[in-house]
């Protein structure tokens, strides 16, 4: 079973984070190729761009929808079943984002949608 971790792209690398994937559409502002350490970066399992604007127009209000739609993108999209048997060949997978809001970000929705459509293979750690 792959434990599954979330962390800031902004913090540092650690030896207990296991697989680190970088899933955010966009390079995260600041860091460079150099001193950013990820395995993969998956920005096609990322929000669609209207999407991630939609939910930047008022987070305090659009997270429980975003949510939703971001769900329904990631079970229609093409990669979402190649992505989640690439990630439980691994013990543990550390998802990366560069949200500032540690609750609401769109990794948190990717490792609840793992863990809800896979729960044999995926546990939150």
């Amino acid at each position: 079973m792959t434990t599954l971790k979330l962390k800031r792209c902004y913090e540092p690398p650690s030896p207990d984070d296991g697989y680190r994937v970088y899933i955010d559409r966009l390079w995260p502002r600041g860091l460079s190729h150099d001193t950013f350490h990820y395995d993969t970066w998956d920005r096609e399992i990322a929000p669609s761009t209207a999407l991630r604007h939609y939910f930047h127009e008022n987070p305090d209000t659009h997270w429980g929808d975003f949510e939703e739609r971001y769900i329904i993108e990631l079970t229609q999209n093409p990669r979402w079943n190649h992505f989640a048997d690439s990630m439980a060949s691994h013990d543990v997978v550390t998802l990366l984002y560069s949200s500032r809001n540690q609750q609401e970000n769109n990794a948190v929705v990717v490792v609840s949608a793992l863990i809800r459509f896979r729960p044999q293979q995926f546990r939150k750690g």
